[in-house]
């Protein structure tokens, strides 16, 4: 699921202030500890070998997150694509992988305990 920053729905507008806010934006009442995250991701960069061993070989941990810049293809379980691009707000359930398209600044909100069991199989992936 993603918006673009100018597809929220204006809910306060006065000089000198603009408030958006998109409603059922994704679930986190079953998480504990959210981490936030940023992340700087070349083009080319592809999540989806990194993944191979975890539960369907995907990322089990959900995301909430705005786009700085660039472009990422997220691939869901059932295969759908979604392409996230600069300026976009957007949430990622578990069962994902991303592709970096276009060199990308992000920011993620992702429950603590499931990303980093993630984040640690992706050091051990590459060695690190």
């Amino acid at each position: 699921m993603r918006i673009n920053k100018n597809d929220v729905p204006v809910k306060i507008s006065v000089p000198g202030a603009t408030a958006r806010q998109e409603f059922n934006f994704g679930d986190a009442s079953d998480y504990g500890n959210m981490a936030g995250e940023y992340f700087s991701l070349n083009a080319g960069v592809d999540f989806a070998p990194l993944l191979k061993g975890l539960d369907n070989d995907l990322c089990h941990s959900p995301h909430w997150g705005y786009l700085i810049a660039g472009e990422i293809v997220v691939t869901y379980a059932d295969g759908s694509e979604e392409t996230v691009g600069t300026g976009d707000l957007f949430y990622w359930p578990p069962g994902h992988t991303i592709r970096i398209t276009a060199d990308s600044e992000v920011i993620l909100f992702s429950p603590q305990h499931e990303h980093c069991a993630v984040v640690d199989h992706v050091k051990a992936q590459l060695g690190a």
